[in-house]
């Protein structure tokens, strides 16, 4: 099985036209071929097509052993479609590669397990279009396991601040607000004194919504 995704991966100097994409993921894929098909040649990515093609290839190594016919009927299906391209456009803009690796999960899932509402689909898209890389490194902090330590008394902003020394107080705090903005975390009490078990254990911050982009995060 790891020969075989080697192999995939291998094509991926091989795929410099649209045309050599759906090819390529029909071949590999044939049941999501057609809806790939369709959205690569409504819309023209120009010199982003390799941010495109990358994760085309991941998501159809993803999908090479995958087999369900709930799954191969949603592709068929024109919200399939919709949030393939709308996804896709967003990959082509997206500079961030830890981000796209995170817009490939989010495809892989999407086709896994088709029971999230449209809707929802198009929410976890918004929001994942207006993290940066700083975020997830605040969201990577956040879901780091606690250490043994000596301190009786911390704050959940002093145990960030460790952890990510590269990143200044102040802005460790604006970023930590504008992911409470986002519904990715509820942490409103960074710089509250608490026992130091609790201001090392921060990942019960990260809401239910957040969950998912922690599952993203955390894949290889």
């Amino acid at each position: 099985m790891g020969k075989k995704k080697n192999e995939i991966v291998s094509v991926r100097t091989k795929t410099e036209t649209i045309l050599d994409v759906t090819s390529f993921v029909s071949s590999a894929v044939p049941w999501i071929g057609s809806p790939v098909s369709n959205v690569l040649s409504g819309i023209s990515f120009g010199r982003k097509l390799n941010r495109v093609c990358e994760v085309l290839e991941g998501l159809t190594v993803d999908l090479q052993d995958f087999k369900s016919q709930v799954s191969e009927e949603y592709v068929k299906t024109d919200e399939f479609e919709e949030l393939l391209e709308k996804t896709l456009r967003m990959v082509a803009e997206e500079r961030d590669e830890e981000k796209r690796r995170i817009y490939r999960a989010f495809l892989t899932d999407s086709v896994k397990f088709p029971n999230e509402s449209y809707n929802e689909q198009l929410r976890f898209l918004r929001t994942l279009e207006e993290l940066q890389s700083e975020h997830i490194l605040i969201i990577r902090a956040l879901i780091e396991k606690p250490q043994a330590t000596n301190i009786l008394f911390g704050s959940p902003a002093q145990t960030l601040s460790r952890r990510l020394p590269e990143i200044p107080r102040d802005r460790i705090e604006e970023l930590v607000s504008q992911l409470n903005d986002l519904r990715i975390t509820n942490l409103t009490t960074l710089r509250v004194t608490m026992p130091g078990r609790g201001a090392e254990n921060l990942r019960h911050f990260i809401t239910a919504y957040g969950q998912r982009f922690v599952k993203f995060i955390l894949r290889d």
